[in-house]
C-alpha cells in the first residue's frame, strides 16, 4: 500500500479512536473477522447484513458516520461499536427514533456501568411493549377464532328455543348496538347510566339468548339477523 495511504488510514484510526474515547458503549457482539483499523463500507455491509443504503440512512440520522480515504469510505471502531448496538436495538424492533433517543443518551454516559443501565432500560421498556402488543395479538385472534368458529353459512337459529328478537328488551336492545359498535363495558355502562357490575349482568343475559359464547359471537348472529348493522 503507498505510503500516503498508509497516512490516511492511520489518521482515519486515530480520529475514531479520539471520539471513542469520550464514549461509553453497552457490551454487543461484534461480527467476527473485521480488521481492526478502519473498515470499509463493503465490509461494514456485508458483516452486518445489511445494505450501503442501510448505512447512508444510519448516517444521516447521526447514528454513525465515516471517514474517506480516497473515493472509499470506511468506519471506524467507534462506528462499529456503535453498529453492532444499533444492530440489536434494530433486531428487537426499536423504532428508528427511539434508537437516535437511546444513542443521545448514551453519548452523556459518563460510565460504562452507567451505559449498560441505559441499554438494560430501553431493553426493558422494549419487552413491555412486545408484551403488550402480543397481549393484543392474542386477544384478535381469539376475535376472530370465534368468529369464524360460528357458521354464518348455516341458518341462524332464534333466540333461545322458540323465543325471537322481541325477546329483547328495549335496554338490551340498546346495549346490543353499542357492543356492535365496539363500546367496552365501562362505556356501555355510562352511556346507559348503569352501574358496571349491571351493565356486565346485561351483557351476559343478551349473550345466554343468543346462545352465544361470548359477546362476539352474539354481535355475529346479531347482524345476521338484521337486529343491528355492523
Amino acid at each position: 500500500m503507498p505510503d500516503g495511504s498508509k497516512r490516511l488510514f492511520a489518521a482515519a484510526g486515530i480520529a475514531s479512536e479520539a471520539r471513542s474515547k469520550y464514549r461509553f458503549l453497552p457490551s454487543a457482539a461484534l461480527p467476527p473477522d473485521l480488521p481492526d483499523g478502519p473498515v470499509p463500507i463493503a465490509d461494514m455491509a456485508n458483516a452486518f447484513g445489511v445494505t450501503h443504503r442501510t448505512l447512508h440512512f444510519y448516517e444521516e440520522k447521526g447514528l454513525i458516520s465515516a471517514n474517506r480515504i480516497g473515493l472509499m469510505r470506511v468506519y471506524g471502531q467507534d462506528d462499529v461499536m456503535r453498529m453492532a448496538v444499533i444492530t440489536v436495538c434494530r433486531d428487537t424492533g426499536m423504532p428508528i427514533a427511539v434508537i437516535q433517543e437511546l444513542m443521545d443518551e448514551l453519548r452523556n454516559a459518563d460510565s460504562q456501568e452507567t451505559a449498560e443501565a441505559m441499554f438494560r432500560e430501553a431493553l426493558q421498556v422494549r419487552k413491555r411493549e412486545l408484551t403488550a402488543e402480543m397481549s393484543t395479538l392474542h386477544r384478535q385472534l381469539q376475535q376472530v377464532g370465534d368468529l369464524l368458529d360460528f357458521d354464518g353459512s348455516v341458518e341462524a337459529p332464534p333466540l333461545n328455543d322458540n323465543q325471537d328478537s322481541a325477546s329483547l328488551t328495549a335496554q338490551e336492545r340498546r346495549c346490543l348496538e353499542l357492543m356492535a359498535e365496539g363500546y367496552s363495558t365501562q362505556r356501555i355502562a355510562r352511556a346507559l347510566d348503569l352501574k358496571h357490575d349491571e351493565t356486565r349482568d346485561l351483557e351476559a343475559g343478551i349473550i345466554l339468548k343468543f346462545r352465544a359464547n361470548n359477546r362476539f359471537q352474539a354481535i355475529a348472529k346479531a347482524v345476521l339477523l338484521g337486529i343491528v348493522q355492523a
